[in-house]
């Protein structure tokens, strides 16, 4: 048995890029394991994972919203987004290359860019430009000086699912200048089920196979250098429990993990490498993210203003979970930094993969 992509509209939105109304279809992929993966032509979202837990209970454990309009009024908090050109902060909405000064927009106070600027990869609607037997191919051309950026930028992002339950992200650009990109995706997760809040994650543990995070200042720009994570709140060597390690934070200016883990040695590898894994006992539902990748941002909805999401529900702060692979942000400031300069001549790669599982349920520990 194949995977099974159906088609629908999802409403009409209007295109930042051309500011004419289109209408967003849907893409919904699903396996023969129960699992469902749902992705928008809008900012290529992923709109909704639903899959079984060790009960055979269907959840949904994806965040999002039932409508483009739920899309528009939240942007702010980048609900299932893809983040482009640049995911992350750049310092001072600048960069320099050859001594020339590239100054690109500052959506932040006025003092920074985060993901890409006032229209990034998020909110443009993309084009599907193939249907596969396991996913959907997604395109955006992104032009010469959007947000500041040199170069045409050509983006593809294929999705794919398949038996095992692993939704595989592949991203490619290619330029016809010099410019710089690091493509990334700002799903929030919550296994217990995209609605059940704080409760709900307290409850999970985390393991991510890093022992360094990219060390920042208090507007979390990155300083250039790396901070060791042992004996601080940030290590995550071994699973640790996010109800018993959050509230460590709240005697600190950041309330909650935001933070480039260094994985995969620094580096950008030739295949995928798991490098984090989240497990939910009372559901038995976990997630491994497996990625070729030098960085993953774990973020736990610190900023998370009370938003009215799917069927009803309440998303709040510290009520879900982001892990957002790429290369370390800021890193056109910071030459020790893996490189994201991309030349006309190279293609960018960047591959993720959420394997999700169910383990034995534990029932000792925990009163659902």
């Amino acid at each position: 048995m194949s995977i099974t992509v159906e088609e629908k509209n999802f409403g009409l939105a209007v295109n930042p890029l051309t500011e004419s109304r289109e209408m967003v279809r849907c893409y919904t992929l699903k396996n023969t394991k129960g699992m469902s993966v749902s992705v928008i032509q809008l900012g290529a979202i992923i709109q909704s994972i639903s899959l079984p837990d060790g009960n055979k209970k269907v959840d949904d454990v994806c965040l999002g919203f039932d409508d483009v309009g739920g899309y528009m009024a939240n942007r702010g908090a980048y609900i299932g987004g893809t983040l482009g050109r640049v995911a992350n902060r750049v310092a001072n909405g600048e960069y320099t290359v050859d001594d020339t000064t590239v100054n690109v927009t500052k959506n932040i106070q006025d003092k920074f860019q985060l993901h890409g600027g006032f229209v990034g990869f998020d909110s443009v609607i993309w084009e599907v430009v193939q249907k596969t037997a396991e996913g959907v191919v997604f395109r955006h051309e992104s032009p010469d000086g959007h947000e500041g950026y040199p170069g045409t930028l050509t983006c593809r992002i294929t999705y794919r699912l398949d038996n095992e339950n692993r939704l595989s992200i592949s991203y490619e650009a290619t330029t016809d200048r010099e410019t710089v990109v690091n493509l990334s995706n700002h799903a929030y997760f919550n296994l217990a089920g995209h609605g059940s809040g704080a409760r709900g994650l307290a409850q999970h543990t985390v393991e991510i196979a890093s022992s360094e995070i990219v060390e920042t200042d208090d507007s979390q720009i990155p300083t250039g250098s790396l901070t060791i994570v042992s004996g601080t709140v940030f290590d995550l060597r071994s699973p640790v429990l996010l109800g018993d390690r959050l509230p460590q934070f709240e005697n600190r200016l950041i309330k909650g993990f935001d933070n480039c883990y260094v994985v995969n040695g620094g580096q950008v590898l030739r295949s995928v490498v798991k490098v984090a894994k989240i497990v939910h006992p009372p559901s038995g539902r976990s997630l491994e993210v497996w990625t070729d990748q030098p960085g993953m941002q774990f973020y736990t909805a610190n900023n998370m203003s009370t938003i009215a999401g799917k069927k009803g529900s309440q998303y709040v702060r510290h009520g879900s979970f982001c892990v957002e692979t790429e290369k370390f942000p800021d890193a056109m400031n910071h030459p020790t930094f893996p490189s994201i300069h991309l030349e006309p001549n190279e293609t960018y790669r960047h591959e993720v993969v959420y394997w999700f599982k169910v383990e034995k349920i534990c029932r000792c520990c925990y009163k659902n």
